[in-house]
C-alpha cells in the first residue's frame, strides 16, 4: 500500500473525545468554569451553557476538546484556532494568518471567549480574537453549535469558550514544563522556529497559585513546493513572529463550597518586519512569496492583556452563584503599504500620492456577569437559572504615522438580563427547555470626519475631502428567545429540536469609516442596526458502549444580516442583506476490539445564500455565500491509537469543491477546486517526559488555501498557499 492511499482508508472522527467529564471537588467546582477533566460522561460540565446541567439535558450541538487532544493538535498546527479548525468539520479552514476575517462556524461568526469573557471587540472587529491567549494555558476548549445568547453580543456561529489550566489538585508543588522545535520539510534556516512554557502551581490548604510564561518564535513558512510562502504585510502574520504570554491564577477557597479566583494574561504576538511580499501570478497558479527585506513602518502586531475576579458558590441556599467581574484590553497593530491602497491618501498632506500609513485598534472592555441556578423547592425537577450580564466597550481606529481618526472613538454598552428553565419528566426520558435573554444596547459616537479618500472618484484629486458625519447615540433591544425538547428513551440514546435566537453588532467601525455622503445622521443610519439570527435544529445522538454518533441538521437566517465585500484594494466592507444557511453534520466513532484503537469519520455540508440585489433589497436569498463568508464541505477520518505509553495519530481532511452561483453573479474565478491534506503524530513517555513528533500536511501537499483561492481573483499580492510539510518535535515534563 503506498502512502498516498492511506487517507482513504484511515477513519476515524476528528471531533475531540467527548467521554471526558468534570470533577466536583470544593477547591475546583464546576461552577468556576476551569476544572480538569475526568472519564465519567455524566457529569460533563459545559461553563459556556451557563449550567452545571450536563450536555445530554440541553437541546445543542456540544463538543469538547479536552487537553490531551487539545496539545495533540497544537503540535500538529501550532495555535488553539487551528486545533478548533482542524477538528470541526463546519468549521473554516484557517488563513494561517494572524487575521481570522472569514474564518467561521456553520457560515457565521463565532464568539471566542476566555472562561466566559468575550474576546471580540464589537464596535471594530480586527478579526484577532482567535489570538489572545495561548493554547499552553487553555484545559479544555468548549464548542457550542448555532445561533445563541448564552454568552451575549457575538454568538452568531456559535461559541469557542477556552477553558484555562484549573487549581492545582494536590498538596504542594506541580508544574509542567514544554519545549518544542518547528522546522519545515527544507530545514530551511529561517525556517526554524521553536516554543518554550513553563508552568508552577502551589497549593497549601484553602489557597493556591499558579504562574506560568510561554516564548515562542515562529520561522518563515513554506509551501510544498518548497516556496517561502507569501508575507501580508497589512493584516498581519504567525509567521516571521514572536509570541509571549505571562498568565497568572490565584485561588482561595472560602468555605468547603465557595472559592474565589484572580485570573491575568497577558499575550502578544508581534512580527520581526524580516520580509516584504513578492507577487504571484494567478494566470500561471504561481502564489504570492516573500523575499527579505524591511517591510515599512511598524510590524503588525496583536496584544490582549485582561484580568478577572470570579466568585463561584455551588452551595449557596441549595443553589450554584457564579459572579464575575472583568477588564480587557487589545491593541491590534496592522501593517502599513503606499500602493495599491488609495484609503490612506490625502493630497492636502501629500499632493504626489505616495502617502504612508497604517492603522491600529485600540479597545477597552469593562464587564461583569451574575448567574444563580438551583432546582426549585419542592418541585426539584425543574431547574432555574437567573441573571445579568452587563458590558461596555471602548474602541477607536487610528492611523499610527499621521494620526488621523479612522474609525471614530466609539462606546458600546449591553445590558441583558436572562432567564432559563430545564423540566425532566419521565425520570429525565423527556426534556423541555428554553428560555429568554434580553439586550439592551446602546452605542455613542461623537460627531467626526471620514478620511479624505472616503469621497474619492474616478483618480480626480478634486474629489478628496471626506464627509462630515454627524454622531448620535442610537440603542437597541430584543427579547431573545430559546426553547427545546430532549428526549432519551435510552441511556446514552437522545434526539433533539431546539430553537434559538443570537445578537450581534454589524461591524460598526467598517461602516462609519466607509460613510461617503454627507448630511448622515448616525442615529437614524439603519446600517448599523443590530443583526439577529435565528437557529433551528434538530439532533440525533448514540453513545453506548463502543459507539459515538450523531447527525445534526440546522436551518438559521437572518433578516439583516452580514456579509464582507472583499473590495479589490483588498479593504473588505460590509453589506447588510438577508442571510440564509443550511446545513448537515455527521459524526461516527468507534472503538475497536483491538484494545486503544478508534476509528471513525466526521462530515459537514454547508449551504448559504444571500440576496443579491444590493441595490433593490426584496429579501430573497439567490446568491451564494461565497468563501469570505462560508467555508466549503468537509469529510474528515482518522485513526488513533492510545495503550500504556505510545499515543499516535493519522488524520486527513478533504476540503470539497464548492463553485458560485446566483442573481450577483459571482466570478467564476472565485469557485473553489478543493484539496486534501494529512496529519499525523507520535508520542511516547519516555519516563521523565514525553517525546512527541508531529507532521502538518504529511505528504507536502501544494494547495492554495480556501480564504485566497475564493477572493480577489486579480490580486497577485494575496495569492497564498498554504504549508507544506511541517514537523515539530517536542518535550513535555510535568511534576
Amino acid at each position: 500500500m503506498s502512502l498516498h492511499s492511506l487517507p482513504l482508508v484511515a477513519l476515524a472522527l476528528l471531533v475531540p473525545t467527548l467521554a471526558q467529564a468534570q470533577t466536583q471537588d470544593p477547591i475546583a467546582s464546576p461552577a468556576s468554569g476551569e476544572q480538569t477533566l475526568e472519564d465519567r460522561d455524566d457529569e460533563i460540565v459545559v461553563t459556556a451553557a451557563r449550567t452545571v446541567l450536563p450536555p445530554s439535558a440541553l437541546p445543542l450541538t456540544i463538543d469538547i476538546i479536552d487537553k490531551q487532544t487539545l496539545d495533540q493538535q497544537m503540535a500538529i498546527a501550532g495555535s488553539t484556532t487551528d486545533a478548533v479548525a482542524l477538528l470541526t468539520p463546519s468549521f473554516s479552514p484557517t488563513r494561517q494568518k494572524l487575521s481570522g476575517s472569514g474564518e467561521t462556524l456553520r457560515g457565521r461568526s463565532p464568539l471566542y471567549a476566555i472562561n466566559g469573557i468575550p474576546q471580540t471587540t464589537p464596535m471594530r472587529d480586527g478579526s484577532r480574537d482567535g489570538f489572545t491567549i495561548d493554547g499552553f494555558f487553555v484545559d479544555r476548549v468548549e464548542l457550542i453549535y448555532g445561533s445563541n445568547a448564552l454568552q451575549g453580543v457575538g454568538g452568531t456561529g456559535g461559541i469557542v469558550n477556552q477553558v484555562t489550566v484549573g487549581a492545582p489538585r494536590k498538596e504542594g508543588l506541580s508544574g509542567r514544563v514544554l519545549v518544542q522545535g518547528t522546522a519545515d520539510t527544507g530545514f530551511h534556516d529561517d525556517g526554524l522556529g521553536g516554543k518554550l512554557g513553563g508552568l508552577l502551581q502551589y497549593r497549601a490548604g484553602r489557597f493556591d497559585a499558579t504562574i506560568g510564561g510561554v516564548y515562542e518564535r515562529r520561522g518563515a513558512y513554506y509551501d510544498g513546493d518548497g516556496r517561502r510562502i507569501g508575507i501580508n504585510l497589512t493584516q498581519g502574520e504567525t509567521q516571521d513572529s514572536q509570541t509571549t504570554n505571562g498568565f497568572a491564577r490565584l485561588g482561595y477557597a472560602v468555605s468547603d463550597t465557595a472559592r474565589l479566583d484572580l485570573i491575568a494574561s497577558r499575550y502578544e504576538m508581534k512580527g520581526d518586519g524580516d520580509y516584504i511580499a513578492l507577487a504571484g501570478n494567478r494566470l500561471t497558479g504561481i502564489p504570492t512569496s516573500a523575499i527579505r527585506g524591511d517591510a515599512p513602518g511598524k510590524p503588525a502586531a496583536s496584544r490582549t492583556e485582561s484580568v478577572a475576579l470570579t466568585f463561584t458558590d455551588t452551595d449557596l441556599a441549595g443553589g450554584n452563584l457564579i459572579a464575575q467581574i472583568f477588564f480587557n484590553r487589545t491593541h491590534d497593530t496592522f501593517g502599513g503599504e503606499i500602493a495599491p491602497i488609495a484609503t490612506f491618501q490625502d493630497p492636502a498632506l501629500d499632493p504626489s500620492g505616495k502617502l504612508f500609513d497604517q492603522s491600529e485598534n485600540r479597545s477597552r472592555k469593562l464587564g461583569a456577569k451574575f448567574s444563580y441556578e438551583r432546582a426549585l423547592p419542592g418541585f426539584e425537577d425543574l431547574t432555574a437559572t437567573i441573571g445579568v450580564d452587563a458590558l461596555t466597550d471602548k474602541t477607536e481606529q487610528r492611523l499610527i504615522a499621521t494620526n488621523r481618526v479612522w474609525v471614530p472613538p466609539s462606546s458600546f454598552r449591553s445590558l441583558a438580563p436572562f432567564a432559563q428553565a430545564n423540566l425532566k419528566l419521565f425520570d429525565g426520558m423527556l426534556r423541555l427547555a428554553g428560555g429568554a435573554r434580553y439586550e439592551n444596547v446602546e452605542i455613542r459616537i461623537d460627531d467626526y470626519r471620514t478620511l479624505a479618500s472616503t469621497t474619492f472618484v474616478n483618480a480626480d484629486p478634486s474629489t478628496y475631502g471626506g464627509v462630515a458625519v454627524s454622531g448620535g447615540r442610537p440603542s437597541f433591544s430584543d427579547l431573545l428567545l430559546n426553547g427545546g425538547v430532549i428526549v432519551e428513551p435510552v441511556k446514552g440514546i437522545r434526539a433533539y429540536a431546539s430553537y434559538a435566537e443570537g445578537f450581534t453588532v454589524p461591524d460598526i467601525g467598517r461602516i462609519t469609516r466607509s460613510i461617503n455622503r454627507p448630511g448622515v445622521d448616525l442615529d437614524n443610519f439603519l446600517d448599523i442596526s443590530p443583526i439577529i439570527s435565528n437557529n433551528r435544529e434538530i439532533g440525533f445522538e448514540v453513545k453506548r458502549g463502543p459507539l459515538d454518533a450523531s447527525a445534526t441538521y440546522f436551518w438559521s437566517s437572518s433578516d439583516k444580516g452580514q456579509l464582507l465585500i472583499a473590495r479589490p484594494d483588498r479593504i473588505v466592507e460590509v453589506q447588510r442583506q438577508r442571510v440564509e444557511i443550511e446545513g448537515l453534520e455527521l459524526s461516527l466513532r468507534v472503538a475497536l476490539p483491538v484494545e486503544g484503537l478508534r476509528v471513525g469519520v466526521g462530515y459537514a455540508h454547508l449551504k448559504g445564500r444571500y440576496d443579491g440585489d444590493s441595490a433593490n433589497p426584496d429579501g430573497i436569498v439567490d446568491t451564494d455565500l461565497d468563501g469570505v463568508n462560508i467555508s466549503p464541505d468537509r469529510l474528515n477520518l482518522s485513526a488513533s491509537y492510545a495503550r500504556g505509553r505510545l499515543a499516535a495519530l493519522v488524520q486527513t481532511n478533504f476540503y470539497l469543491a464548492r463553485s458560485f452561483h446566483g442573481k450577483a453573479n459571482p466570478d467564476p474565478r472565485n469557485n473553489f477546486g478543493g484539496y486534501t491534506l494529512t496529519d499525523a503524530s507520535i508520542r511516547y513517555d519516555i519516563g521523565f517526559g514525553a517525546l512527541s513528533l508531529s507532521a502538518l500536511n504529511l505528504f507536502d501537499t501544494f494547495y492554495i488555501d480556501y480564504s485566497s483561492d475564493t477572493r480577489l481573483p486579480t490580486d497577485n499580492l494575496s495569492f497564498f498557499a498554504g504549508r507544506g510539510r511541517t514537523l515539530t518535535l517536542g518535550w513535555d515534563y510535568r511534576f
